[in-house]
Formats: C-alpha cells, sequence, structure tokens
C-alpha cells in the first residue's frame, strides 16, 4: 500500500470510528480531500487510491492543474472551500460542483448570474461566522435567516452551511452550535472539521470534512 493510500485509509477508519461512536452511517460523511498548493502527481496519487473528493482554495490554482486532472479521471467532484471573490464566480461555476463559501449577497447575485451563463449550477454552503470573528468571512448569525431565504429563492442548490471555528478556543461547541443552526433553518448538510478536528466535526453531525495535511503529510 502506497503512503497515499496508507493516508486515506487511516483517516477513513478515523470517521468511520467516529461516526459509530455518534451513532451514525459513515457513508453520510463525505470527505475532502484539500489539494491547494498540492502537485498534480500528489493529487493523483490521492485518486488512484479511491479518492474522489477534493478542495481547493483558489480558482485561479485549480484553473491551473485540474482540467487536466478531470481528463485523466472522470468522477471527480471539485469543492471551492476558500474565499471566492465575486469576480471569478464565473470561473468557479464552471469547474467546481460544490462552493463552501458563500457568505455575501454579492456573491450570490455573481454566482447566480455566472451559473446561468456557464449552465452549471454548482451546489452552496452558507458559510456562518460561528465566532463572530471580524477578521473572518462568513455570514453574521443575525444575518443568517435573511440570507438563507435569499439562497432558497435562488436558483443555486443549497447544500448547508459551512464554518471555521476560532483557532484559539475549544473548537466542539462551534461545531454543535452550526449542527444546532441547520437543524433550526432545515438544512442537512453541515461542512465542518479539518485535519486537527475532523473527528470531533464528524460526532457533532459534519456531513463534509475537509482534510489536507492528514492526507498529503506523513
Amino acid at each position: 500500500m502506497t503512503s497515499a493510500a496508507s493516508r486515506l485509509h487511516l483517516v477513513r477508519e478515523n470517521i468511520a470510528a467516529a461516526a459509530q461512536l455518534a451513532r451514525r452511517d459513515p457513508a453520510e460523511v463525505t470527505l475532502a480531500a484539500v489539494s491547494k498548493t498540492r502537485s498534480a502527481d500528489e493529487i493523483a496519487q490521492l485518486i488512484e487510491a479511491g479518492q474522489r473528493d477534493f478542495g481547493e482554495s483558489r480558482v485561479q490554482e485549480a484553473e491551473t492543474k485540474w482540467p487536466s486532472l478531470l481528463d485523466r479521471h472522470p468522477g471527480i467532484r471539485l469543492h471551492c472551500i476558500g474565499r471566492l471573490q465575486s469576480n471569478k464566480a464565473e470561473a468557479a461555476a464552471g469547474l467546481f460542483d460544490v462552493i463552501h463559501s458563500l457568505d455575501r449577497p454579492g456573491l450570490l447575485e455573481a454566482l447566480v448570474r455566472a451559473a446561468e451563463k456557464v449552465g452549471r449550477h454548482p451546489q452552496v454552503f452558507v458559510q456562518v461566522n460561528i465566532g463572530e470573528e471580524e477578521q473572518k468571512g462568513g455570514v453574521a448569525l443575525a444575518d443568517l435567516p435573511g440570507f438563507i431565504d435569499r439562497v432558497r429563492r435562488s436558483p443555486l442548490p443549497l447544500a448547508g452551511l459551512m464554518a471555521i471555528p476560532p483557532q484559539s478556543l475549544e473548537v466542539s461547541p462551534f461545531f454543535a452550535l452550526l449542527a444546532k443552526l441547520a437543524r433550526r433553518h432545515g438544512v442537512s448538510g453541515l461542512s465542518m472539521g479539518m485535519s486537527g478536528d475532523y473527528r470531533a466535526a464528524v460526532m457533532l453531525g459534519a456531513t463534509v470534512v475537509r482534510v489536507g495535511t492528514a492526507l498529503f503529510e506523513d
């Protein structure tokens, strides 16, 4: 078994164990391999090991390496997990299957226009500023109900909510709060958890975990 296959197997085992502890079906959890800054060769090793969902933060970087990979490996789902500029909406709609960082009305409008133009309507997660941090993107908690309504009135499929907890604090209360907000607003998707905390995220209801370091580094 290659190193890439070994790392992938370990992460999948950890996801399954956390899901079982929470009395969840591990199949409910999608593992998105965060491939930003990683080479096409590194990514191909994970694809050959069976990984099918990948996350990129920058549209420009994704455009340089993914078209040829997608030609060689059909069936891959690409996730945009970084902050998205409105002027990149058309490129993002044309390349990504899922966008995790919808966080403002202007971006929603740009994505709707782009989706209609390119003929692809990616699923979207509404990013929530779960820790109410001034320097971080995401919809403010007070604005979330109205923004979710706007997304639901758009042609873009609402996949759920996404959040990145504050770095210096225990993550579990923030994951639990995001899950509570999802239930309150009738959405089932929860994009939360990264390499250092994906087990806790799975136990608290994550349906997508975004894991990079644990998959690409020994």
